[in-house]
Order: C-alpha cells, then sequence, then structure tokens
C-alpha cells in the first residue's frame, strides 16, 4: 500500500467511526421521546457507539503511526 493510501484509510476509519457515532447518538436520543417503557431498544445503539469509539481509536492509531514514520523519513533524510 503506498504510503498517502494509509493516511487516506486512516482518515477514511475516523470519518466512518464519527458518522456512525452520529447516528447512533440520534437513535438514543429519539428511543427516550417515542417509547420509555423499553430500555432494551437502547441496547443495539449503546453497542454502537462503543464500536465506534473502537474504530475512531484504531484509525487515530494507525495515524499516529503514520505520523511517527513520516516523521523519521524526515530525520534519515536531514
Amino acid at each position: 500500500m503506498k504510503i498517502d493510501g494509509v493516511l487516506s484509510q486512516a482518515m477514511l476509519g475516523i470519518q466512518r467511526g464519527l458518522n456512525s457515532a452520529r447516528g447512533h447518538a440520534a437513535e438514543i436520543a429519539s428511543a427516550g421521546q417515542f417509547n420509555s417503557d423499553s430500555p432494551t431498544d437502547l441496547v443495539e445503539p449503546m453497542q454502537g457507539l462503543k464500536q465506534d469509539k473502537l474504530q475512531v481509536q484504531a484509525s487515530t492509531e494507525v495515524l499516529k503511526a503514520y505520523d511517527e514514520m513520516i516523521g523519521s523519513l524526515f530525520d534519515t533524510k536531514v
């Protein structure tokens, strides 16, 4: 994979995680307005939020590794 491909994939992973988190948060926010008798309706969006958090964290770690690698390459060239 090209080095710029890694950057693109990391950014895409962060964007996807954040977009998905917005959707899950909207589901949680609207669940109480329609049916407060069923807390089980919140289980899937809550799990989704946890997965979204892990997605963003993992993509951020890829971005950090990319940054360190680029820094090392520049240090070696100079």
